[in-house]
């Protein structure tokens, strides 16, 4: 199976009233249990670098590494660099295997967001790439506070900028250790109405299961971004294995004892919001 792009993957989700998962990567052992979470379900995932993952390895390495395990995977995989802060962050992830790329216009004013976001994509979609944008602020867990999406802005930006998806702020947050019940659907909702492509939500962490469900099966949210909850697991596993065995100091031992928690949290994920 060849790598995807986020269009391919996210059209028939939002024909079938299912959503998938964007997954935060850190390193080989994550990516590996993803992808094998995603074939056991036998649906799409996408593996994504986001700025914390890229400054710990490099972007030539981690595109590399990422299309290896897409090209040998039973299931489509995308391979998306998340929260491009300009336009030269997303053209290297196009240069280096990446089959989708988000800018994050968020905080420029939204013309300015509209243009940039409207050139980027006339290059990533020549070299096949598609291209997540956003509109509204999404803020941070004990950080900067959210902004929520103006529905007008939305529709610009819908008919104006080309991209593939948008992603929004209806009362998502990034870095949420704990799940609330904080979407305002009524605020999603006048997007949808002033829209008509995919839409995505980061922070998915923050938003509890049961919620995801209703968004993947009744709005057009076809992507949720989850980072968090997957590093709470992680940790959970790397304590114990440590724990369990005090005299354990081989990194690969260590590191590979975390996969199995790994792809079982994943496969919650997946069964919640692929699975009718």
């Amino acid at each position: 199976m060849t790598a995807a792009t986020l269009a391919e993957v996210l059209e028939p989700a939002e024909r079938g009233s299912y959503a998938l998962a964007g997954l935060v990567v850190l390193g080989w052992e994550d990516a590996v249990a993803f992808v094998e979470a995603a074939e056991e379900a036998g649906c799409p995932v996408i593996l994504q670098a986001g700025p914390g993952c890229r400054a710990h390895i490099p972007v030539p390495v981690i595109g590399k590494m990422m299309r290896h395990l897409a090209d040998q995977a039973s299931v489509p995989v995308v391979t998306h660099l998340d929260h491009g802060y300009t336009v030269e962050d997303c053209r290297s992830g196009i240069d280096h295997g990446f089959t989708s790329v988000m800018f994050d216009g968020s905080k420029l004013p939204i013309s300015q967001n509209i243009e940039l976001t409207a050139g980027l994509v006339e290059e990533a979609h020549a070299a096949g790439v598609s291209v997540e944008g956003e509109v509204g602020y999404v803020g941070y867990a004990e950080g900067a506070a959210s902004a929520f999406t103006d529905p007008e802005e939305a529709a610009r930006f819908d008919r104006e900028s080309g991209a593939d998806a948008i992603a929004i702020s209806v009362g998502n947050v990034h870095l949420q250790t704990e799940k609330t019940d904080g979407i305002d659907f009524d605020a999603l909702y006048a997007i949808e109405q002033a829209t008509s492509k995919p839409l995505v939500l980061h922070g998915g962490s923050g938003i509890p299961p049961e919620i995801r469900r209703r968004l993947a099966r009744e709005t057009r949210v076809c992507k949720f971004n989850l980072g968090t909850e997957l590093r709470q697991t992680f940790g959970a596993s790397l304590r114990k294995t440590l724990d369990d065995d005090p005299n354990v100091f081989d990194r690969l031992t260590i590191l590979q004892s975390t996969m199995p928690a790994m792809r079982a949290g994943v496969s919650e994920i997946l069964e919640t919001i692929t699975k009718t």
